[in-house]
């Protein structure tokens, strides 16, 4: 699969419909960087008048995971991933658009090559920040990613 925000869009629709459906959409990937917005609406809702804390979990991991896709895809080899572990802070209510972004499409390029030259498996921590609409953080998530050479 070509790595184009349109692509990971379509992948969502057919592998993820609950990321789809609530309004998670990819706006842009490159090997260090990877966008997410969702906006606040009925259907992502909690009963406080913002956004369900499970749908900016599912953006911002998104923007994680597609970046973990991506520099495997790159590699050309078979690796597996996973998500071993994650942790999440709110500072804010998430209301609007929401915009997740992740930086560190280092991290992954750095475990692909210790992974494919031991054949061990390897585990790194990835950030994603939420901002609003004025720039204001709503949240902030970290997940922990395993990945092995199959």
């Amino acid at each position: 699969m070509e790595f184009t925000p349109l692509k990971l869009n379509i992948f969502l629709l057919l592998k993820l419909p609950s990321a789809y459906f609530t309004g998670v959409k990819v706006k842009q990937i490159s090997t260090q960087q990877c966008r997410v917005t969702v906006k606040h609406r009925w259907i992502n809702q909690n009963p406080f008048s913002s956004m369900y804390f499970a749908v900016q979990a599912m953006a911002a991991e998104l923007t994680t995971g597609a970046l973990v896709m991506y520099h495997i895809k790159n590699s050309g080899k078979k690796i597996s991933m996973l998500v071993a572990n994650n942790k999440g802070g709110f500072t804010k209510k998430a209301k609007g658009r929401i915009t997740f972004t992740c930086n560190e499409g280092h991290l992954i390029a750095n475990a692909i090559e210790k992974a494919i030259a031991t054949g061990e498996g390897q585990t790194f921590w990835m950030k994603s920040i939420g901002v609003d609409e004025q720039g204001d953080k709503v949240s902030e998530m970290d997940f922990e990613w395993s990945i092995k050479v199959k």
